[in-house]
């Protein structure tokens, strides 16, 4: 196994809720209004420091969609999906559960980690 090289995003930070990886930046965000059969889950234009895997067809609430479940880089947690196939404004986006990440860390990281990680612990936000 190789050396993990993960990206550090300045700004406003999403990240993984089990290693606090950054996954992708506020300004990425397109839509708070996406659900998994988890709970909530957003849409985001870029995600970085993720792999993916086999690309599937499944079928979610707004029809048939192929997708690659998309994971952690740094500690293989499941964190979402990509589009590969499906209507044209989600195509090439990524979805990230809202209940596997954390809400915008990096900003106060060192004063702050423990506060962000249990406010994101609930998905009824």
């Amino acid at each position: 196994m190789g050396r993990i090289f993960a990206v550090e995003l300045d700004g406003r930070v999403y990240g993984c809720k089990s290693c606090n990886t950054h996954l992708a930046l506020s300004t990425d965000l397109i839509s708070r209004g996406f659900y998994c059969h988890r709970g909530k889950a957003y849409l985001f234009n870029n995600v970085v420091n993720f792999t993916s895997g086999e690309v599937v067809e499944r079928m979610m609430l707004s029809g048939m969609h192929t997708v690659a479940d998309i994971f952690c880089c740094r500690c293989g947690q499941i964190i979402g999906w990509k589009y590969e196939k499906s209507q044209k404004y989600k195509e090439g986006k990524f979805v990230l559960e809202r209940g596997r990440i954390v809400d915008e860390i990096g900003f106060s990281t060192e004063f702050c980690v423990e506060g962000c990680v249990s406010m994101s612990d609930t998905e009824d936000d």
